[in-house]
């Protein structure tokens, strides 16, 4: 019987004994029973974020300590990984979903003053009467002119929820008005533009991966085999990526059979791969794609799977070079960490990844010693490991190379005559945008009898264009057209006809202009010529 009673009791005991001796290590360890029975332990990093919120000498913003804290963490893992927070998330999607909601225009800030440089069609800042170069001093009750503001903080002032009003107080030719406008839906094409160049061969500029990249890509490739186009320039120049799959989607279109696209591994995903999985309209037409220094992510994904296929020739520059993928997680503060969970390989197996560490890019010249100091160090730590220059062979015997982007068939470098700092300076201090809008509105007449882009190109008097543009700019004391290099003031008379382009034929007008110099496209063109 007693037995019986220390068989039910033994059970109970040894648990005692367990929770004694727990409580007892806790109390030798320097934590007391309290933390023993807490629901979960504050860490060190917590621990000094609330002392200094509750102790330190000068009011802080909540939020600003986590930040700071978030991105030190996020930058010793590698240039890719990023917090957002609750504002910036919300600007990411809007890129990707390739709308956001807001009036509709472009500006930016000059002598802290914002400066309207161009009013979508359409949009609700047209239909409200905002014109290029109106200055907006004031959003609602807030001046903000002269106080120093970024152009994020005057974003979250003018943008909101559609169909809300927001009141602006505007200069316009010394003139104050005020204008009241609705919020709307803003779309952001992911097509910047798509036209003929020449009678079979088509363009088409494609400016990120959003949500509707693939549908808009195939509306622009169906219209222009409509008008008789049997090869395409797609140019992914100044094309950060986006969305994977629409990215695979367009590979699609171009490669047949089930041919993989991509792969990715990551140490703690699963591998995945993705593959082509239909029958795609443009398997047969010839294909060449220019990328530079911007084109990034997705663009190389692309880029990557029609070079290792020979499916097209590949023009232009090297491109940025990023090669992780991202998993997005959601916070309870309404931010998110971009975090990189996988790399991605070409379908020849290659990475294109730039070599960095500790969370920081490596220039070129500093790969060969930290390589070798790596490799004295520790094959498993150094991600310059990754970064080997192993060679790869493609469908048609090229020989490529993983790391640092991908590297164009046809390499054209950057034209070093031209300073494109200086060019810019030059649009943005003179408000060229409100000059061209200036220009525009005294010779809309003139404008509309031209029948067509070749015509404008070819026939419109340009020297008064560029004439009155001196006459212009030479009210601005601080600026002088004698800085600029001859080849210069040739590209800022081409933007400055191509804004003019834009004011009649929108985008395809403005890119038709730029284009024409090119010589990227010109090499483009030449090779589907021959």
């Amino acid at each position: 019987m007693k037995g019986n009673k220390l068989q039910i009791w033994l059970p109970l005991l040894f648990s005692l004994v367990l929770i004694v001796g727990m409580i007892l290590g806790y109390q030798m360890s320097g934590y007391g029973t309290k933390d023993l029975f807490s629901v979960s332990r504050k860490n060190t990093l917590m621990e000094i974020v609330e002392l200094v919120k509750q102790k330190y000498v000068d009011p802080i913003p909540d939020d600003s300590l986590e930040s700071g804290a978030i991105a030190e963490i996020i930058s010793r893992l590698d240039p890719h990984s990023v917090y957002l927070t609750p504002f910036a998330l919300k600007e990411a999607n809007e890129e990707l979903q390739g709308n956001f909601q807001g009036i509709g225009i472009e500006f930016n800030l000059l002598k802290d003053t914002v400066n309207v440089l161009y009013v979508i069609p359409g949009s609700p800042g047209e239909k409200a009467g905002i014109l290029p170069g109106d200055k907006i001093y004031k959003v609602n009750d807030s001046v903000i002119s002269g106080k120093g503001l970024k152009s994020d903080d005057i974003k979250k002032l003018i943008k909101g929820p559609s169909g809300t009003t927001v009141n602006l107080a505007i200069y316009r030719e010394n003139k104050s008005l005020q204008v009241s406008v609705t919020r709307g839906n803003i779309p952001v094409p992911a097509v910047d533009a798509s036209y003929l160049i020449s009678k079979n061969i088509g363009y088409i500029k494609l400016n990120r991966f959003s949500e509707k990249a693939y549908e808009e890509f195939m509306k622009a490739t169906e219209d222009l085999q409509k008008e008789g186009m049997q090869k395409l320039i797609l140019d992914l120049r100044g094309n950060g990526g986006g969305l994977l799959e629409e990215a695979v989607d367009i590979a699609d279109e171009f490669l047949d059979a089930d041919k993989r696209v991509v792969s990715m591994k990551g140490a703690h995903s699963p591998s995945k791969e993705y593959r082509c999985k239909r029958p795609g309209i443009l398997e047969k037409t010839e294909l060449v794609v220019l990328v530079d220094e911007q084109s990034a992510s997705a663009s190389e994904v692309l880029a990557g799977a029609l070079q290792d296929w020979c499916r097209a020739k590949i023009v232009g520059r090297q491109t940025f070079g990023k090669g992780l993928v991202q998993q997005q997680y959601n916070l309870s503060n309404g931010g998110a960490l971009r975090l990189t969970t996988a790399r991605y390989y070409t379908p020849s197996g290659r990475s294109i990844q730039r070599p960095y560490e500790k969370g920081k890019f490596i220039e070129p010249q500093q790969i060969s010693e930290s390589f070798q100091q790596a490799n004295r160090k520790s094959q498993k730590d150094s991600a310059l490991l990754q970064q080997n220059k192993r060679p790869f062979v493609n469908t048609c015997n090229d020989t490529l190379y993983e790391g640092g982007g991908i590297t164009p068939d046809i390499i054209i470098p950057a034209d070093t005559t031209i300073r494109p700092e200086m060019i810019s300076r030059f649009l943005t201090e003179s408000n060229a945008n409100y000059f061209i809008y200036q220009y525009f509105t005294k010779h809309q007449k003139e404008l509309e009898k031209i029948a067509s882009l070749k015509d404008f190109t070819r026939n419109y008097p340009f020297e008064n264009l560029w004439k009155e543009y001196m006459a212009f700019v030479q009210k601005d004391t601080a600026l002088s057209l004698k800085k600029l290099r001859k080849t210069e003031q040739e590209q800022l008379l081409l933007r400055l006809k191509a804004g003019l382009a834009r004011f009649m034929w929108r985008n395809n007008g403005f890119f038709y202009l730029v284009n024409e110099t090119d010589r990227a496209i010109r090499k483009a063109e030449e090779m589907l010529q021959e």
